[in-house]
């Protein structure tokens, strides 16, 4: 076996842990649901279970994705994509899930920008997995407003793409020291989140299988995490 695929398990065994980790929040949120309806005689509250599942469900789904992009980098099928419709269609995905958590989900287009080159459903899972794990983490902040942006604008790198709040606490330095402590500790991202911030990390893993980095940025002065997109070589080509 060689050096880079021992690698590859490695990591992959790591997120995985942080993964499971995370799993348990939701499955203990549905238990005390039916817990609390079956106590109290009320009927269940379907919708936020409904949601909480589909959470758990992507999650799972995302991570599978990022580890099968790993093994097998043709899948990547790179492409044109427009970014404002692939944030348009992650807040779709997230909308209901921050409603339940009390968090408003705002859509920031800056500007018109021309197509970039990565893997559709594949920047759309590092987005939704990276826009569900800062949901959850806003409220435990508790110093900042429950609301996010997913929002985009152009760098002298590529265009930017990401998740914004109104926290200095979503750092640099918060996101190295997560990256240290994600297997050593619960809380990797303890300045950020009270849950293992899984959705973090495997955002970074699927960019990672894309070339892709997961950074901070700042947007209108936001503090964010983001990855910069290449532009579409064709339209290189082309201006």
């Amino acid at each position: 076996m060689g050096t880079q695929e021992q690698t590859f398990q490695i990591l992959s065994q790591e997120l995985l842990l942080v993964v499971a980790e995370e799993l348990k929040l939701p499955f203990m949120q549905i238990a005390r649901l039916a817990e609390q309806a079956e106590l109290s005689g009320q009927k269940l509250n379907t919708a936020l279970i409904e949601s909480t599942a589909d959470s758990a469900l992507k999650l799972i789904d995302n991570y599978i994705l990022g580890v099968r992009l790993s093994l097998s980098p043709e899948r990547l099928g790179l492409e044109n994509v427009s970014v404002s419709s692939v944030l348009y269609d992650t807040r779709e995905e997230l909308y209901s899930y921050a409603k339940n958590y009390g968090v408003d989900l705002d859509l920031n287009i800056a500007g018109k920008y021309g197509p970039v080159s990565a893997n559709k459903k594949g920047l759309e899972a590092a987005l939704v997995s990276l826009g569900a794990a800062l949901i959850e983490a806003l409220p435990a902040i508790g110093t900042c407003q429950l609301r996010l942006k997913l929002a985009t604008h152009r760098s002298r790198y590529g265009i930017v793409a990401g998740v914004y709040a109104d926290t200095k606490q979503v750092s640099l330095s918060a996101l190295q020291a997560g990256r240290k402590l994600s297997i050593s500790s619960r809380q990797p991202l303890v300045n950020l989140s009270h849950s293992s911030g899984a959705g973090i990390f495997v955002a970074d893993s699927i960019l990672k299988a894309m070339n892709l980095n997961l950074t901070v940025s700042r947007h209108d002065k936001w503090y964010g995490i983001a990855t910069i997109l290449p532009l579409s070589q064709q339209l290189q080509l082309i201006t």
